[in-house]
Protein backbone atom coordinates (compact mmCIF):
# COMPACT_ATOMS: atom_id res chain seq x y z
CA UNK A 1 0.00 0.00 0.00
CA UNK A 2 1.59 3.50 -0.90
CA UNK A 3 2.38 6.05 1.98
CA UNK A 4 -0.37 8.06 0.63
CA UNK A 5 -3.42 5.53 1.11
CA UNK A 6 -3.56 5.70 4.70
CA UNK A 7 -4.43 9.14 4.24
CA UNK A 8 -7.17 8.58 2.22
CA UNK A 9 -8.89 6.29 4.09
CA UNK A 10 -8.62 8.97 6.88
CA UNK A 11 -10.04 11.43 4.45
CA UNK A 12 -13.03 9.47 3.72
CA UNK A 13 -13.61 8.32 7.22
CA UNK A 14 -13.30 12.09 7.90
CA UNK A 15 -15.95 12.76 5.36
CA UNK A 16 -18.23 10.04 6.18
CA UNK A 17 -18.40 11.19 9.97
CA UNK A 18 -19.77 14.27 9.03
CA UNK A 19 -22.78 12.43 8.59
CA UNK A 20 -22.97 10.29 11.56
CA UNK A 21 -22.11 10.10 14.88
CA UNK A 22 -19.10 11.20 17.23
CA UNK A 23 -16.34 8.32 17.45
CA UNK A 24 -17.83 6.86 20.72
CA UNK A 25 -20.77 4.82 20.05
CA UNK A 26 -23.91 6.22 21.68
CA UNK A 27 -23.87 5.04 24.95
CA UNK A 28 -20.14 3.99 25.81
CA UNK A 29 -19.39 5.07 28.81
CA UNK A 30 -15.60 6.68 28.38
CA UNK A 31 -13.10 5.95 30.85
CA UNK A 32 -12.32 8.15 33.72
CA UNK A 33 -8.91 9.00 31.70
CA UNK A 34 -10.58 9.62 28.71
CA UNK A 35 -13.43 11.93 30.13
CA UNK A 36 -10.88 14.09 32.34
CA UNK A 37 -9.27 14.57 28.67
CA UNK A 38 -12.49 15.78 27.12
CA UNK A 39 -13.00 18.13 29.96
CA UNK A 40 -9.24 19.47 30.10
CA UNK A 41 -9.78 19.82 26.29
CA UNK A 42 -13.17 21.43 26.63
CA UNK A 43 -12.18 24.45 28.61
CA UNK A 44 -8.41 24.73 27.18
CA UNK A 45 -6.14 25.62 24.12
CA UNK A 46 -5.76 21.95 23.81
CA UNK A 47 -5.42 18.90 26.25
CA UNK A 48 -1.43 18.15 26.82
CA UNK A 49 0.75 15.62 28.44
CA UNK A 50 1.80 18.35 31.48
CA UNK A 51 -2.02 19.25 31.37
CA UNK A 52 -3.38 16.30 31.97
CA UNK A 53 -1.12 15.95 34.53
CA UNK A 54 -1.87 18.65 36.20
CA UNK A 55 -5.86 18.33 36.79
CA UNK A 56 -4.97 14.42 37.62
CA UNK A 57 -3.28 15.35 40.22
CA UNK A 58 -5.55 18.60 41.54
CA UNK A 59 -8.59 16.93 40.70
CA UNK A 60 -11.49 18.73 38.41
CA UNK A 61 -12.87 20.87 41.05
CA UNK A 62 -9.23 22.19 42.45
CA UNK A 63 -8.24 22.63 38.79
CA UNK A 64 -11.87 24.72 37.91
CA UNK A 65 -11.52 26.71 40.41
CA UNK A 66 -7.93 27.61 39.55
CA UNK A 67 -8.82 28.36 35.89
CA UNK A 68 -12.00 31.05 37.03
CA UNK A 69 -10.01 32.65 38.95
CA UNK A 70 -6.73 33.52 38.20
CA UNK A 71 -4.28 35.29 39.50
CA UNK A 72 -4.49 39.07 38.07
CA UNK A 73 -1.20 38.94 36.49
CA UNK A 74 -0.21 37.09 33.26
CA UNK A 75 1.68 34.26 34.39
CA UNK A 76 4.04 31.94 31.59
CA UNK A 77 7.10 29.82 31.94
CA UNK A 78 9.97 31.58 32.01
CA UNK A 79 11.40 30.83 28.61
CA UNK A 80 8.03 31.90 27.14
CA UNK A 81 7.79 35.23 29.44
CA UNK A 82 10.79 36.17 28.01
CA UNK A 83 10.03 35.46 24.36
CA UNK A 84 7.34 37.36 25.07
CA UNK A 85 8.94 40.46 26.53
CA UNK A 86 11.17 40.47 23.58
CA UNK A 87 8.21 41.27 20.85
CA UNK A 88 7.02 43.75 23.69
CA UNK A 89 7.56 47.46 22.94
CA UNK A 90 8.53 49.52 25.36
CA UNK A 91 6.76 52.57 26.71
CA UNK A 92 2.73 53.70 26.69
CA UNK A 93 0.67 53.37 23.68
CA UNK A 94 0.33 56.76 24.10
CA UNK A 95 4.07 57.41 23.84
CA UNK A 96 4.50 54.77 20.94
CA UNK A 97 1.26 56.14 19.10
CA UNK A 98 3.16 60.00 19.16
CA UNK A 99 6.26 58.49 18.24
CA UNK A 100 4.53 57.01 15.13
CA UNK A 101 2.39 60.38 14.27
CA UNK A 102 6.03 62.15 14.04
CA UNK A 103 7.34 59.38 11.91
CA UNK A 104 4.27 60.29 9.54
CA UNK A 105 4.28 63.76 9.28
CA UNK A 106 7.84 63.88 9.05
CA UNK A 107 7.67 62.18 4.67
CA UNK A 108 4.71 64.27 4.12
CA UNK A 109 6.64 67.13 3.44
CA UNK A 110 9.28 65.36 1.66
CA UNK A 111 9.55 66.66 -1.92
CA UNK A 112 11.74 64.07 -3.51
CA UNK A 113 9.11 61.20 -4.75
CA UNK A 114 11.95 57.96 -3.60
CA UNK A 115 12.93 59.61 -0.36
CA UNK A 116 9.11 59.92 0.64
CA UNK A 117 8.07 56.81 -1.00
CA UNK A 118 11.06 55.03 1.07
CA UNK A 119 9.49 57.21 4.04
CA UNK A 120 6.25 55.68 3.37
CA UNK A 121 7.74 51.85 2.97
CA UNK A 122 8.92 52.32 6.59
CA UNK A 123 6.41 53.58 8.46
CA UNK A 124 4.21 50.67 7.08
CA UNK A 125 6.90 48.37 8.14
CA UNK A 126 7.25 49.35 11.85
CA UNK A 127 3.14 49.11 11.64
CA UNK A 128 3.53 45.68 10.00
CA UNK A 129 6.00 44.55 12.48
CA UNK A 130 3.87 45.70 15.64
CA UNK A 131 1.01 43.80 14.74
CA UNK A 132 2.75 40.69 14.23
CA UNK A 133 5.16 40.67 17.50
CA UNK A 134 1.58 41.33 18.89
CA UNK A 135 0.33 38.10 17.27
CA UNK A 136 3.75 35.66 18.03
CA UNK A 137 3.27 37.31 21.76
CA UNK A 138 -0.84 36.13 21.40
CA UNK A 139 0.33 32.84 20.30
CA UNK A 140 2.75 32.32 22.88
CA UNK A 141 0.30 32.95 26.07
CA UNK A 142 -2.45 30.47 24.05
CA UNK A 143 -0.01 27.85 23.93
CA UNK A 144 1.82 28.25 27.44
CA UNK A 145 0.00 30.07 29.81
CA UNK A 146 -1.41 27.95 32.86
CA UNK A 147 -4.04 30.56 32.95
CA UNK A 148 -6.00 28.35 29.81
CA UNK A 149 -9.55 29.06 30.26
CA UNK A 150 -8.50 33.14 30.53
CA UNK A 151 -6.58 32.31 27.42
CA UNK A 152 -9.51 30.66 25.70
CA UNK A 153 -11.93 33.45 26.63
CA UNK A 154 -9.86 36.22 25.52
CA UNK A 155 -9.63 34.97 21.90
CA UNK A 156 -13.60 34.47 22.28
CA UNK A 157 -14.02 38.35 23.82
CA UNK A 158 -11.82 39.49 21.09
CA UNK A 159 -13.85 38.19 18.52
CA UNK A 160 -16.65 39.49 19.70
CA UNK A 161 -15.84 42.97 20.14
CA UNK A 162 -13.45 43.11 17.11
CA UNK A 163 -11.13 45.23 15.68
CA UNK A 164 -9.23 44.82 12.45
CA UNK A 165 -5.91 45.51 11.87
CA UNK A 166 -5.89 47.02 8.85
CA UNK A 167 -7.48 50.53 9.53
CA UNK A 168 -5.75 53.35 10.12
CA UNK A 169 -2.58 52.69 12.23
CA UNK A 170 -4.28 49.88 14.26
CA UNK A 171 -1.55 47.70 13.63
CA UNK A 172 0.05 49.51 16.58
CA UNK A 173 -2.86 49.12 18.89
CA UNK A 174 -4.40 45.57 18.50
CA UNK A 175 -1.76 44.39 21.10
CA UNK A 176 -2.69 46.81 23.67
CA UNK A 177 -6.25 46.61 23.26
CA UNK A 178 -6.03 42.51 23.77
CA UNK A 179 -3.54 42.91 26.65
CA UNK A 180 -5.30 46.28 28.45
CA UNK A 181 -9.07 45.77 27.25
CA UNK A 182 -9.80 42.58 27.12
CA UNK A 183 -7.85 40.11 28.60
CA UNK A 184 -7.46 41.42 32.19
CA UNK A 185 -11.73 41.50 32.10
CA UNK A 186 -11.91 37.80 30.50
CA UNK A 187 -13.37 36.15 33.56
CA UNK A 188 -14.50 38.92 35.24
CA UNK A 189 -17.66 41.43 34.87
CA UNK A 190 -19.17 41.78 31.37
CA UNK A 191 -19.93 45.48 32.25
CA UNK A 192 -15.87 46.35 32.97
CA UNK A 193 -15.50 44.83 29.91
CA UNK A 194 -17.35 46.49 27.99
CA UNK A 195 -16.38 49.85 29.39
CA UNK A 196 -12.86 48.52 29.12
CA UNK A 197 -13.44 48.05 25.15
CA UNK A 198 -15.18 51.55 25.06
CA UNK A 199 -12.30 53.95 26.34
CA UNK A 200 -9.53 52.02 24.08
CA UNK A 201 -8.37 53.76 21.35
CA UNK A 202 -8.10 50.55 18.86
CA UNK A 203 -12.12 50.24 19.58
CA UNK A 204 -12.71 54.39 19.07
CA UNK A 205 -10.75 54.10 15.67
CA UNK A 206 -11.99 51.08 14.33
CA UNK A 207 -15.30 51.83 14.57
CA UNK A 208 -15.26 55.70 13.89
CA UNK A 209 -16.13 57.00 17.43
CA UNK A 210 -12.80 59.27 17.41
CA UNK A 211 -15.56 61.34 15.06
CA UNK A 212 -18.25 61.36 16.44
CA UNK A 213 -19.33 64.96 17.56
CA UNK A 214 -22.24 66.83 18.08
CA UNK A 215 -23.12 68.12 14.83
CA UNK A 216 -21.49 65.21 13.41
CA UNK A 217 -23.18 62.51 14.54
CA UNK A 218 -21.40 59.21 13.57
CA UNK A 219 -23.73 56.31 14.87
CA UNK A 220 -21.09 53.04 14.07
CA UNK A 221 -20.26 52.39 17.26
CA UNK A 222 -23.20 52.69 18.65
CA UNK A 223 -25.09 50.37 16.25
CA UNK A 224 -22.53 47.67 16.47
CA UNK A 225 -22.10 47.66 20.49
CA UNK A 226 -26.14 46.96 20.89
CA UNK A 227 -26.13 45.04 17.45
CA UNK A 228 -22.97 42.87 17.87
CA UNK A 229 -21.42 42.79 21.34
CA UNK A 230 -24.67 43.43 24.22
CA UNK A 231 -28.46 43.18 23.30
CA UNK A 232 -28.17 41.21 19.64
CA UNK A 233 -30.49 41.62 16.62
CA UNK A 234 -34.51 41.82 17.51
CA UNK A 235 -33.76 42.28 21.05
CA UNK A 236 -36.08 45.11 21.28
CA UNK A 237 -34.30 48.33 21.18
CA UNK A 238 -34.79 51.02 18.10
CA UNK A 239 -33.09 52.89 15.27
CA UNK A 240 -34.23 55.64 18.06
CA UNK A 241 -32.18 54.12 20.87
CA UNK A 242 -28.93 54.01 18.25
CA UNK A 243 -29.43 57.44 17.56
CA UNK A 244 -29.44 58.20 21.05
CA UNK A 245 -26.61 56.11 22.17
CA UNK A 246 -24.35 57.99 19.66
CA UNK A 247 -25.31 61.27 21.08
CA UNK A 248 -24.52 60.22 24.33
CA UNK A 249 -21.26 58.86 22.96
CA UNK A 250 -20.18 62.53 21.64
CA UNK A 251 -16.49 63.60 22.72
CA UNK A 252 -15.79 59.89 23.01
CA UNK A 253 -12.77 59.73 21.67
CA UNK A 254 -8.80 60.07 20.94
CA UNK A 255 -5.90 62.68 21.44
CA UNK A 256 -2.60 62.54 20.03
CA UNK A 257 -1.59 65.90 21.49
CA UNK A 258 0.09 66.24 24.45
CA UNK A 259 -1.64 69.41 25.74
CA UNK A 260 -4.86 69.48 26.83
CA UNK A 261 -7.40 70.93 24.27
CA UNK A 262 -8.22 74.61 24.95
CA UNK A 263 -12.38 73.94 27.00
CA UNK A 264 -15.33 76.07 27.25
CA UNK A 265 -15.87 77.08 30.54
CA UNK A 266 -18.74 75.67 31.59
CA UNK A 267 -18.30 72.37 30.49
CA UNK A 268 -14.54 72.33 31.59
CA UNK A 269 -14.61 70.40 34.69
CA UNK A 270 -16.70 67.10 32.86
CA UNK A 271 -12.82 66.47 30.53
CA UNK A 272 -11.76 63.68 30.92
CA UNK A 273 -8.07 61.47 29.78
CA UNK A 274 -6.12 58.76 30.21
CA UNK A 275 -3.17 58.37 27.46
CA UNK A 276 -4.90 58.34 23.90
CA UNK A 277 -8.24 58.10 25.57
CA UNK A 278 -10.30 61.72 26.03
CA UNK A 279 -13.85 62.95 26.73
CA UNK A 280 -13.99 66.10 25.86
CA UNK A 281 -16.80 68.16 26.61
CA UNK A 282 -16.05 70.58 23.60
CA UNK A 283 -17.75 67.76 21.08
CA UNK A 284 -20.53 66.66 23.18
CA UNK A 285 -24.18 66.91 22.66
CA UNK A 286 -25.12 68.00 26.30
CA UNK A 287 -28.71 67.90 24.98
CA UNK A 288 -31.39 65.20 26.95
CA UNK A 289 -32.06 61.84 25.51
CA UNK A 290 -34.35 59.17 25.96
CA UNK A 291 -32.19 55.73 26.02
CA UNK A 292 -33.89 52.13 26.27
CA UNK A 293 -36.76 53.79 27.75
CA UNK A 294 -34.83 56.03 30.74
CA UNK A 295 -34.51 59.60 30.29
CA UNK A 296 -30.79 60.61 30.75
CA UNK A 297 -29.72 64.20 31.21
CA UNK A 298 -27.31 65.53 29.38
CA UNK A 299 -24.74 65.94 31.98
CA UNK A 300 -21.29 64.62 30.01
CA UNK A 301 -19.35 61.29 30.78
CA UNK A 302 -21.99 60.18 33.34
CA UNK A 303 -24.61 59.79 30.59
CA UNK A 304 -21.93 57.49 28.99
CA UNK A 305 -21.35 55.54 32.18
CA UNK A 306 -25.64 55.00 32.97
CA UNK A 307 -26.07 54.08 29.19
CA UNK A 308 -22.93 51.13 29.87
CA UNK A 309 -24.91 50.36 32.65
CA UNK A 310 -28.53 49.98 30.66
CA UNK A 311 -27.49 47.88 28.06
CA UNK A 312 -25.09 45.29 30.43
CA UNK A 313 -28.27 45.06 32.82
CA UNK A 314 -30.68 44.60 30.17
CA UNK A 315 -32.01 41.16 30.09
CA UNK A 316 -31.42 41.11 26.49
CA UNK A 317 -27.94 41.24 27.13
CA UNK A 318 -27.73 38.51 29.80
CA UNK A 319 -29.53 36.09 27.29
CA UNK A 320 -27.66 37.20 23.74
CA UNK A 321 -24.01 36.95 25.37
CA UNK A 322 -25.11 33.65 27.51
CA UNK A 323 -26.18 31.92 24.68
CA UNK A 324 -22.41 32.61 22.69
CA UNK A 325 -20.24 32.11 25.70
CA UNK A 326 -22.21 28.59 25.60
CA UNK A 327 -22.32 27.58 22.12
CA UNK A 328 -18.50 28.68 21.93
CA UNK A 329 -17.46 26.40 24.76
CA UNK A 330 -19.88 23.72 23.55
CA UNK A 331 -19.22 23.83 19.61
CA UNK A 332 -22.93 23.68 19.18
CA UNK A 333 -25.82 25.62 19.82
CA UNK A 334 -27.08 25.55 23.65
CA UNK A 335 -30.86 24.84 24.17
CA UNK A 336 -33.12 27.23 25.00
CA UNK A 337 -33.21 26.20 28.88
CA UNK A 338 -30.00 26.00 29.05
CA UNK A 339 -29.16 29.38 27.89
CA UNK A 340 -31.75 30.93 30.17
CA UNK A 341 -30.46 29.50 33.64
CA UNK A 342 -26.64 30.79 32.46
CA UNK A 343 -28.52 34.35 31.58
CA UNK A 344 -30.64 33.71 35.67
CA UNK A 345 -26.53 33.34 36.63
CA UNK A 346 -25.61 36.71 34.55
CA UNK A 347 -28.06 38.21 35.90
CA UNK A 348 -27.78 37.52 39.55
CA UNK A 349 -24.12 37.91 39.68
CA UNK A 350 -24.20 41.94 37.91
CA UNK A 351 -22.76 39.66 34.96
CA UNK A 352 -20.04 37.81 36.30
CA UNK A 353 -18.38 35.58 33.58
CA UNK A 354 -16.84 33.52 35.99
CA UNK A 355 -19.98 32.64 37.82
CA UNK A 356 -21.62 31.72 34.44
CA UNK A 357 -19.01 29.63 33.66
CA UNK A 358 -19.00 27.92 36.36
CA UNK A 359 -22.86 27.08 35.63
CA UNK A 360 -22.23 26.09 32.00
CA UNK A 361 -19.18 23.57 33.09
CA UNK A 362 -21.73 22.10 35.61
CA UNK A 363 -24.22 21.40 33.08
CA UNK A 364 -24.90 18.25 31.61
CA UNK A 365 -24.80 19.38 28.01
CA UNK A 366 -21.13 20.08 28.65
CA UNK A 367 -19.95 16.64 29.74
CA UNK A 368 -21.92 15.13 27.10
CA UNK A 369 -20.92 13.53 23.40
CA UNK A 370 -20.18 16.64 21.30
CA UNK A 371 -19.05 14.31 18.47
CA UNK A 372 -19.87 17.18 15.83
CA UNK A 373 -17.96 19.96 17.06
CA UNK A 374 -15.55 21.16 14.97
CA UNK A 375 -12.87 22.94 16.07
CA UNK A 376 -12.29 26.45 14.65
CA UNK A 377 -9.02 27.06 12.61
CA UNK A 378 -7.38 28.98 15.67
CA UNK A 379 -8.06 26.16 18.08
CA UNK A 380 -7.23 23.70 15.80
CA UNK A 381 -3.51 25.12 15.14
CA UNK A 382 -2.76 26.03 18.77
CA UNK A 383 -4.46 22.27 20.08
CA UNK A 384 -2.17 20.55 17.09
CA UNK A 385 1.55 22.56 18.42
CA UNK A 386 0.38 22.04 22.21
CA UNK A 387 0.03 18.41 21.32
CA UNK A 388 2.82 17.94 19.45
CA UNK A 389 5.54 19.89 22.02
CA UNK A 390 3.57 20.48 24.72
CA UNK A 391 5.75 22.41 27.32
CA UNK A 392 8.92 22.89 24.87
CA UNK A 393 8.16 26.77 23.85
CA UNK A 394 8.61 27.62 20.23
CA UNK A 395 10.86 29.87 18.73
CA UNK A 396 9.29 31.37 15.82
CA UNK A 397 5.13 32.05 16.06
CA UNK A 398 5.33 32.88 11.96
CA UNK A 399 4.63 28.96 10.56
CA UNK A 400 1.33 29.09 13.00
CA UNK A 401 0.51 32.66 11.90
CA UNK A 402 0.92 31.87 8.38
CA UNK A 403 -0.96 28.63 8.85
CA UNK A 404 -4.06 30.75 10.42
CA UNK A 405 -4.23 32.97 7.19
CA UNK A 406 -4.66 30.22 4.86
CA UNK A 407 -7.45 28.73 7.21
CA UNK A 408 -8.81 31.99 6.88
CA UNK A 409 -8.67 32.68 10.85
CA UNK A 410 -5.81 35.36 10.89
CA UNK A 411 -5.06 36.86 14.04
CA UNK A 412 -6.16 40.61 14.12
CA UNK A 413 -7.32 39.75 10.40
CA UNK A 414 -10.98 39.93 10.61
CA UNK A 415 -12.12 43.00 9.07
CA UNK A 416 -16.13 42.99 9.46
CA UNK A 417 -17.07 44.17 13.21
CA UNK A 418 -18.93 40.28 13.72
CA UNK A 419 -15.69 38.66 14.22
CA UNK A 420 -15.01 35.33 12.71
CA UNK A 421 -18.07 32.84 12.56
CA UNK A 422 -17.01 29.53 15.28
CA UNK A 423 -19.88 27.92 14.70
CA UNK A 424 -18.48 24.14 12.73
CA UNK A 425 -20.60 24.94 9.80
CA UNK A 426 -18.34 27.78 9.00
CA UNK A 427 -14.99 25.54 8.97
CA UNK A 428 -15.58 22.12 7.69
CA UNK A 429 -15.73 22.91 4.14
CA UNK A 430 -13.34 20.65 1.60
CA UNK A 431 -10.87 23.08 1.00
CA UNK A 432 -10.40 23.89 4.62
CA UNK A 433 -10.15 19.98 5.30
CA UNK A 434 -7.61 19.93 2.17
CA UNK A 435 -5.34 23.13 3.96
CA UNK A 436 -5.79 21.05 7.27
CA UNK A 437 -4.35 18.00 6.11
CA UNK A 438 -1.73 20.15 4.81
CA UNK A 439 -0.97 21.71 8.03
CA UNK A 440 -1.19 18.23 9.86
CA UNK A 441 1.86 16.98 7.56
CA UNK A 442 4.01 20.39 8.17
CA UNK A 443 3.27 19.78 12.03
CA UNK A 444 3.29 16.10 12.35
CA UNK A 445 6.53 15.67 9.60
CA UNK A 446 9.19 18.08 11.25
CA UNK A 447 9.39 21.14 13.42
CA UNK A 448 8.27 23.21 10.27
CA UNK A 449 10.09 26.23 11.42
CA UNK A 450 8.67 26.70 15.11
CA UNK A 451 12.25 26.20 16.35
CA UNK A 452 13.94 28.34 14.13
CA UNK A 453 14.97 31.44 16.34
CA UNK A 454 14.43 34.64 15.42
CA UNK A 455 18.05 35.97 13.97
CA UNK A 456 18.63 34.65 11.08
CA UNK A 457 22.45 33.67 11.87
CA UNK A 458 21.47 30.98 14.52
CA UNK A 459 20.44 27.69 13.26
CA UNK A 460 17.30 26.23 13.33
CA UNK A 461 17.05 23.96 16.68
CA UNK A 462 16.47 20.23 16.24
CA UNK A 463 12.84 19.39 17.44
CA UNK A 464 10.66 16.22 16.31
CA UNK A 465 6.95 16.18 17.99
CA UNK A 466 5.95 12.65 19.65
CA UNK A 467 2.06 12.54 19.98
CA UNK A 468 2.06 8.94 20.43
CA UNK A 469 2.81 9.17 23.93
CA UNK A 470 1.83 8.31 27.39
CA UNK A 471 -0.98 10.94 27.64
CA UNK A 472 -2.24 9.15 24.27
CA UNK A 473 -2.52 5.67 25.19
CA UNK A 474 -3.54 6.41 28.35
CA UNK A 475 -7.20 8.54 27.71
CA UNK A 476 -6.85 9.36 23.86
CA UNK A 477 -6.60 5.61 22.04
CA UNK A 478 -9.63 4.29 23.42
CA UNK A 479 -11.82 7.17 21.84
CA UNK A 480 -11.15 6.71 18.43
CA UNK A 481 -13.25 5.15 16.15
CA UNK A 482 -12.13 2.47 13.78
CA UNK A 483 -11.70 4.05 10.73
CA UNK A 484 -8.78 6.03 12.85
CA UNK A 485 -7.16 3.30 13.85
CA UNK A 486 -6.84 1.17 11.12
CA UNK A 487 -5.46 4.18 9.01
CA UNK A 488 -3.28 5.09 11.93
CA UNK A 489 -1.98 0.87 11.94
CA UNK A 490 -1.12 1.23 8.75
CA UNK A 491 1.48 4.29 9.02
CA UNK A 492 4.73 3.55 7.42
CA UNK A 493 7.12 6.18 9.91
CA UNK A 494 6.70 8.29 12.70
CA UNK A 495 5.80 11.72 10.17
CA UNK A 496 3.21 9.18 9.00
CA UNK A 497 1.57 8.07 11.86
CA UNK A 498 1.79 11.55 13.74
CA UNK A 499 0.21 13.25 10.28
CA UNK A 500 -2.93 11.01 10.48
CA UNK A 501 -3.27 11.60 13.92
CA UNK A 502 -3.73 15.73 13.45
CA UNK A 503 -5.78 14.89 10.46
CA UNK A 504 -7.96 12.54 11.88
CA UNK A 505 -11.72 13.24 12.55
CA UNK A 506 -11.65 12.84 16.48
CA UNK A 507 -8.30 15.73 16.69
CA UNK A 508 -10.46 17.78 14.32
CA UNK A 509 -13.69 18.02 16.97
Amino acid sequence: MSRAAPLCLLIAALLVSFAGPGPQAAGSPASSAAADAAFLDALTWGATPSAFAQLEAEGRARWLHGQLHPLAETRLPPEAQAAVDALTPPGSLFERTQALDAQAKAFKDIQDPEAKKAGQQAFQAVLNNAARNAASAWVLRALYSPDQLRERLTWFWFNRFNVHQGKATLRAAVGDYLDTAIRPHALGRFRDLLMASLRHPAMLRYLDNADNAAGRINENYAREIMELHTMGVGSGYSQADVEALARILTGVGIDLKPEDPKLRPEHAADFRRDGLFEFNPNRHDYGDKVFLGAAIQGRGWPEVEEAVNLIAHNPATATNVSRALAAYILGQTPDDGLVARLAATFTRTDGDIAAVMEVLVREPAFAAERGGAFKDPVRYVFSAVRMAYDQRVILNAGPMLGWLNRLGEGLFNRSTPDGYPLDSAAWNGPGQLATRFEIARQIGSSSAGLFKPPTPDQPEQPAFPVLANGFYFAAVSGTLSAPTRAALAQAVSPQDWNTLYLASPEFMR
